[in-house]
């Protein structure tokens, strides 16, 4: 009985949401790079993405260290390291992808790559709604039904992308770096899907 009267840390909330917030924020300066991908250096950008990966692993990390302060949470203490690290899995592959690029010396991105930024632009503003109504469990399973399908959607387009890749590309080593830059975008969209799987999950659990 008295566990009950131990107030739940509300915190978490508000945590989750402004990771959220960035989250779409990188993902918008992501395919934005990509659109103008000749107006700075493929260091700058790299530049610019590695900044905002850093903030997001300190939004990440505020949250795990709130979790190894706080007693009663408002859900299960795993999905709460979870939902924060699988947010943190898609900034990080992002940052990748724009690192990927200036590796491998890319001069100039592709319309199919920039299609499927697009997509990954719209689950991450999906993630970011779901996150601004979490407090509420029950207004969630639009926004997760919403994130899966675009999911699928960037399945289908890499596929069709990689289909073209191999008709139109002769050099090998340009197909295998292209290839992995593509194949990192399409896990990022995955990524997504697991978030709102996590979500799904936390939902049954708390019905």
């Amino acid at each position: 009985m008295g566990w009950k009267l131990i107030p739940k840390e509300e915190k978490f909330y508000t945590m989750f949401q402004a990771q959220a917030e960035h989250l779409v924020k990188a993902s918008q300066t992501f395919l934005h790079i990509l659109e103008n991908y000749n107006s700075q250096t493929p260091d700058e950008h790299a530049s610019v993405m590695r900044a905002m990966e850093h903030e997001g692993d300190i939004l990440c990390h505020d949250i795990i260290r709130k979790l190894n302060q706080t007693f009663v949470t408002p859900f299960d203490r795993e999905d709460i390291l979870d939902l924060a690290s699988r947010m943190d899995d898609i900034l990080d592959l992002i940052e990748g992808t724009i690192g990927r690029m200036k590796i491998f010396k890319i001069t100039q991105s592709t319309p199919e790559q920039i299609r499927l930024a697009k997509i990954l632009v719209l689950a991450c503003e999906e993630i970011n709604r779901a996150m601004a109504k979490i407090e509420d469990l029950h207004r969630l399973p639009d926004h997760c039904i919403e994130i899966n399908r675009l999911e699928n959607e960037a399945d289908v387009v890499t596929q069709q992308i990689l289909g073209l890749l191999f008709e139109h590309r002769t050099d090998p080593i340009d197909i295998i770096k292209w290839k992995e830059i593509y194949e990192i975008m399409e896990l990022a969209t995955d990524k997504c899907e697991d978030v709102a799987n996590t979500l799904e999950g936390i939902m049954l659990k708390n019905a």
